[in-house]
């Protein structure tokens, strides 16, 4: 993951204000109803004093506090590994709330490193800045990230279209001839990825990670990926939405603290689910009603941003460009949506 934090903010990149945006309602044909609602203020970055600054990701600013981490999600959007000079308003609350909904269903799968998302919970040193945090922070336990992200694909989306078309394969995971873009795959299959430091994660074969994080942890990975992705995908579905692939990030508690970082998992070592759980940012989400095989899917993520940005023709070189109100508006509330569907409730 590129991590912006010595770089300049974007120019003409919005701050804090509170926006007055268009709300987009569905309505018979796909033709949209339009009613004003006033969002909170908006969030680009933080500085939080008396907090020690532990890095700046695309959307999350990291403290280290003690033992633990607090992640606090912004309001800014990346893509083409770019941080944007727009918000989305709602955008880290809803990050973080569907995140930790996600926690709560699936910790019977696999432990998550999530302490709270109360402020009230949290050290002294972090009570000052109580509002800033209430509801896009969480404080997690500190883990020894696995430099491998997990991908579980259920659909042919994206660069595993392009490289199915390319190889009749989706990172060396061989697939039935004939495919359309947007088919339900015979089964969900597990691809890993290179977690970049800066530029964009890479994917790779199941051969090659397990040269990065070993054989045995790799395994485990892959059987853990594909549970998470199952549960999600079928409570999803029940939801109205159409989980085509899902991105996990885990974390290692080794049971020996001097062992050595970056060896294959040992015995008493605990797997951690980390980072976020399928939400837009990490997922491709698709409404269920209108899909349909052979075409692109319409989609609750940020495909909604790429697509405008693809459209005025951006050369995907810095600066990134600020986004006008209307795609900030109907982004906005593509997020709000899969929260609402997805938890039955609305956003804190």
């Amino acid at each position: 993951m590129a991590n912006p934090a010595t770089a300049p903010r974007p120019e003409g990149a919005r701050g804090p204000a509170a926006a007055r945006l268009t709300r987009h309602e569905e309505g018979a044909a796909g033709i949209r109803n339009e009613a004003i609602v006033t969002s909170a203020p908006a969030l680009f970055e933080t500085s939080l004093e008396g907090l020690e600054p532990q890095r700046r990701g695309k959307v999350r600013d990291m403290y280290a506090v003690g033992d633990h981490l607090l992640m606090v999600a912004t309001d800014r959007i990346s893509a083409y590994d770019l941080v944007l000079g727009s918000t989305i308003p709602d955008k880290g609350k809803v990050l973080t709330q569907l995140s930790a909904f996600w926690f709560a269903r699936t910790g019977s799968i696999v432990k998550n490193h999530l302490v709270s998302t109360d402020p009230d919970d949290y050290p002294a040193a972090c009570r000052p800045h109580a509002e800033t945090l209430r509801g896009r922070s969480m404080l997690v336990r500190r883990t020894e990230p696995v430099p491998v992200e997990c991908v579980a694909r259920g659909y042919l989306a994206g660069s595993g279209w392009a490289d199915y078309r390319r190889t009749g394969a989706v990172c060396g995971v061989e697939l039935p001839a004939g495919l359309q873009q947007s088919d339900r795959l015979p089964e969900p299959i597990f691809t890993p990825a290179t977690k970049a430091t800066s530029g964009h994660d890479e994917n790779i074969t199941a051969e090659q990670a397990a040269g990065i994080i070993g054989p045995r942890l790799l395994a485990r990975l892959r059987e853990l990926t594909l549970a998470l992705y199952a549960h999600g995908a079928e409570h999803a579905e029940s939801c109205g939405i159409i989980v085509a692939d899902t991105k996990f990030e885990f974390g290692l508690l080794r049971a020996d603290a001097a062992e050595a970082a970056g060896g294959d998992v040992g015995e008493g070592d605990e797997i951690i689910l980390i980072d976020e759980a399928l939400t837009p940012d990490s997922s491709r989400f698709w409404p269920r009603e209108t899909y349909r095989p052979g075409v692109a899917q319409p989609s609750f993520d940020k495909q909604f941003v790429r697509d405008h940005l693809d459209a005025v023709q951006w050369n995907r070189q810095p600066p990134a460009p600020s986004l006008p109100d209307d795609v900030v508006a109907r982004t906005r509330e593509k997020y709000r949506e899969a929260y609402r569907l997805l938890t039955g409730t609305e956003l804190d």
